[in-house]
């Protein structure tokens, strides 16, 4: 990278920071978000601008399937580039934007909808009930 992509870099990292803060993003998360494109710029070799969708899309991948990282890892950097492309650079990625589609999750007692929790959901069902789900 040259001077004037290095300029660039810092003046979008200074942007980043602001509208994190503006957004009440504590320092801890404003670290972690920093990382997650600090790692991306790392592996491409350029200004997180010039990074297209496609190459953000098999980063994750990669995060995901190859490093095998943790939910836990993985979601700050996920977010972390999601504010940055989204919030800051103001891009309609489908990656970022696109809704998921909400579908009912049958629950595996039989006349009863989902529930949020396992401890809710097991007192509804009867002895019978609870066999039938583990089949």
């Amino acid at each position: 990278m040259n001077n004037e992509e290095d300029s660039a870099m810092t003046m979008l990292r200074e942007r980043m920071i602001e509208d994190m803060n503006l957004a009440g993003l504590s320092k801890g998360t404003q670290g972690v978000y920093l990382r997650a494109v600090k790692l991306l710029v790392k592996r491409y070799r350029k200004a997180p601008d010039r990074i297209t969708e496609e190459e953000v899309r098999q980063y994750l991948i990669d995060l995901r399937d190859k490093e095998q990282l943790a939910l836990g890892t993985f979601l700050p950097r996920y977010y972390g580039l999601r504010f940055l492309y989204v919030r800051c650079l103001g891009w309609d990625w489908a990656l970022f934007t696109k809704k998921k589609s909400a579908s009912r999750v049958r629950s595996g007692c039989p006349g009863h909808t989902a529930t949020r929790s396992a401890a809710a959901f097991w007192p509804r069902c009867g002895t019978r009930d609870i066999a039938f789900a583990f089949r």
